[in-house]
């Protein structure tokens, strides 16, 4: 009986040392809100606006109450790079705001820059932001986000938008600026299919915003309006709004930043397309008759040059027979290629050939300049 008390005095022994014995006590947690990790700092005009995600989890990965005042974001600017060693007196974080987040949620921030920091020359700003609990502590501030101080350039004034055949035209009133205009559309037309089909084949899916720059002053047009730029990456049938702002690059310690003016009041643009796509060109006609086992066939071959407007149809084939009185005799389809053959011909007739386009819209075209072609009385 000696070896069985053994044994179970050794299975005791095992289960007291096996891994179910505990380990070294957790501390407490301090509840420290993990700092943010992207905050990022835009200027427009006189306004900096921040933007951050607040964490989900503290320092120490427990998950943190989705509810009011659970967080307070301390929002701060200072004047210097605060992550510079051997910071002066003047590198002190000025608090700006202390506000109360949302756990996982983003905040959106907007300081309005005082006259001495929205004049002189360019030069850098610095902001941070500090997460703190209930009990006012944190895991330190955020990693700075750097804007720029000193003077905007001026507003865009008048701005307008002006649908065109060939895009949008934009334009403001000339004040003497230099400075590059950045203008940014934004499509509002609900979104379409990744992939829109037409007869041509498939269009790729329109991107929701653009931006488009203009380095130099544009020309006066004909109506005498100052138009500044052309979007000719447009569709037709959307619903754009457009902006447009001005934007002044510094180099501040290697670093290429941006000092940005003001953004203009929005322009609603619809772009129905009421324009005809262009007039074909390069009509050609040529006579030729086919020997068959029992009777010849006689016809003329008309080829264009291709029209190449995203948005067309197709083609239609006017003849006539004095030059003056047209009839259509394409089929009520729109001719998908730049060639048509005319069969109903008759011998010793001579006659006259005219092709429009049409778009997707239904707008047509002018009729081509008029080319002829005989057929021999005898083939």
């Amino acid at each position: 009986m000696a070896a069985p008390a053994l044994f179970a005095a050794w299975i005791a022994l095992a289960g007291i040392s096996g891994c179910g014995t505990p380990g070294a006590p957790l501390p407490p947690s301090l509840h420290l809100p993990q700092p943010a990790s992207d905050l990022s700092a835009t200027r427009a005009g006189n306004q900096v606006t921040l933007r951050w995600t607040n964490p989900k989890k503290t320092t120490d990965h427990q998950t943190i109450a989705p509810i009011a005042g659970q967080i307070e974001a301390l929002i701060c600017r200072a004047s210097t790079d605060l992550q510079q060693p051997n910071p002066t007196k003047d590198s002190a974080c000025q608090p700006l705001q202390t506000l109360s987040v949302l756990p996982g949620k983003q905040t959106v921030f907007s300081d309005t820059l005082p006259s001495a920091l929205a004049s002189g020359a360019p030069r850098p700003l610095f902001y941070t932001v500090e997460l703190l609990n209930q009990r006012g502590r944190s895991a330190g501030p955020s990693a700075p986000a750097e804007a720029l101080a000193g003077a905007a350039p001026p507003p865009i004034q008048d701005f307008f938008a002006q649908p065109r055949a060939d895009g949008v035209a934009l334009g403001w009133q000339a004040d003497g600026s230099k400075a590059p205009v950045r203008l940014h559309r934004r499509l509002l037309t609900p979104a379409p299919p990744k992939h829109s089909d037409s007869a041509f084949g498939q269009q790729p899916a329109e991107p929701l915003e653009r931006d488009l720059m203009v380095d130099a002053p544009g020309k006066r047009s004909t109506s005498g309006a100052k138009t500044e730029a052309l979007d000719t990456d447009i569709r037709f049938g959307q619903h754009y709004e457009y902006t447009a702002q001005r934007v002044v690059f510094a180099s501040i310690g290697g670093k290429k930043l941006e000092l940005d003016g003001a953004i203009s009041a929005p322009v609603l643009v619809d772009t129905t397309d009421r324009f005809p796509p262009a007039i074909p060109r390069g009509l050609a006609a040529v006579f030729s008759a086919t020997t068959g086992s029992a009777n010849s066939i006689n016809s003329i071959d008309l080829s264009w040059e291709p029209d190449t407007e995203t948005d067309l149809a197709g083609y239609i084939v006017y003849r006539s027979e004095d030059g003056h009185i047209w009839q259509r005799i394409s089929p009520p389809q729109p001719v998908l290629v730049p060639a048509y053959q005319d069969t109903r011909v008759l011998s010793g007739h001579t006659y006259y050939y005219a092709v429009s386009s049409i778009d997707q819209s239904g707008n047509e075209s002018q009729r081509s300049v008029p080319t002829t072609e005989s057929v021999p009385a005898n083939p």
